[in-house]
């Protein structure tokens, strides 16, 4: 069962990170929710899963010329400063923490996403 919910928690995540809304966001619950995995090991799968899915996902995105690489860098640059310090944030602070903070997060953005549609 445990090999089926991966599988099928990959081709979730996978089709929402091919089409650019973050397959983490669900990748991370899924894991920790269904197949009790911590917090820090599902951020790490969810780190290696969307290199390599990123990777695709860019390639693909490219031949159909959806890349603007106006004012990039900062974006990057910024990302991995910033990457590096969640990084070692994320290291120090609890399973439990983290996962309080995981859904707080998400509650928010679910609330943003809710109100727009209204507000429309």
């Amino acid at each position: 069962m445990s090999i089926f919910l991966s599988i099928l928690f990959g081709f979730l995540s996978g089709i929402l990170g091919g089409l650019g809304m973050g397959g983490g966001t669900l990748l991370i619950p899924l894991l920790t929710i269904f197949l009790s995995y911590e917090q820090k090991l599902c951020q790490g799968i969810n780190l290696i899963s969307f290199l390599i899915m990123s990777l695709f996902s860019l390639i693909i995105h490219s031949k159909n010329n959806y890349l603007k690489l106006h004012g990039i860098v900062f974006i990057v640059f910024s990302g991995i400063i910033f990457s590096i310090i969640g990084s070692l944030l994320a290291g120090s602070i609890s399973n439990n923490i983290l996962k309080i903070s995981f859904g707080i997060f998400l509650c928010i953005l679910a609330m943003i996403q809710v109100l727009k549609v209204f507000k429309k």
